[in-house]
């Protein structure tokens, strides 16, 4: 089922790079992951554009929305550099850097959804070290050099429960499109057996948990 008109209005104010079609699809496969009951988690937060699609369909399914994120802004959002925003810096006396939680938490109580999530403010190895439970899905969204994609991919997936899917996005296989580690953890993903693909959306991939090695 498509998102109500308030969310789809609430993610595409939301600052934030997900395109509309690629969000639809996130949100149909968090409304699939949502029938298992487990939490849906992802990694990479930034202002909360993609969380107001987790969020929704966590509370359709009466379950919740867990995101991943340090909140200091990945290689491409900083100073000098494509993506850099000015507006989430903090501009603090001493401090100057990315800080984009305040934003993110403007974001979710403007869609009415805070209740609905479980902010976890760390970097992704760490909170994976951590975590014990099994995911209905996990969407791999954070540092895209290869060393945040993979430990991304080896902190979390394990944690995809049977039947649940995993969601990976800014998947380029042609070079001259974007960077190359979502592509390759997406390749490793498939190599491993324990996943088989079951859509894709321009950048978006989504596979279905299938089998045991990771």
């Amino acid at each position: 089922m498509a998102p109500k008109p308030e969310i789809l209005a609430a993610f595409e104010a939301a600052k934030g790079f997900m395109p509309l079609d690629e969000g639809l699809a996130l949100h149909a496969a968090a409304e699939e992951a949502g029938r298992l009951g487990l939490p849906l988690l992802e990694v990479g937060t930034y202002c909360g554009r993609s969380t107001i699609l987790l969020a929704d369909a966590a509370r359709a399914a009466g379950t919740v929305a867990v995101t991943v994120d340090h909140h200091r802004g990945s290689e491409e959002q900083q100073p000098g550099w494509e993506y850099h925003d000015p507006s989430v810096v903090d501009d603090a006396p001493g401090v100057g850097r990315m800080d984009t939680l305040p934003t993110f938490r403007r974001t979710l109580y403007r869609a009415g959804l805070e209740e609905h999530v479980i902010a976890m403010v760390g970097r992704s190895p760490q909170a994976a070290s951590v975590w014990r439970a099994p995911l209905g899905l996990v969407f791999i969204d954070g540092g895209h050099t290869d060393e945040h994609a993979t430990s991304d991919y080896e902190g979390w997936a394990p944690h995809v429960a049977p039947d649940g899917l995993l969601v990976v996005h800014d998947v380029f296989p042609d070079p001259a499109d974007g960077g190359q580690a979502p592509y390759r953890v997406y390749l490793r993903a498939l190599a491993s057996g324990a996943f088989t693909e079951v859509s894709v959306t321009h950048s978006l991939r989504v596979l279905r948990r299938t089998g045991l090695g990771i």
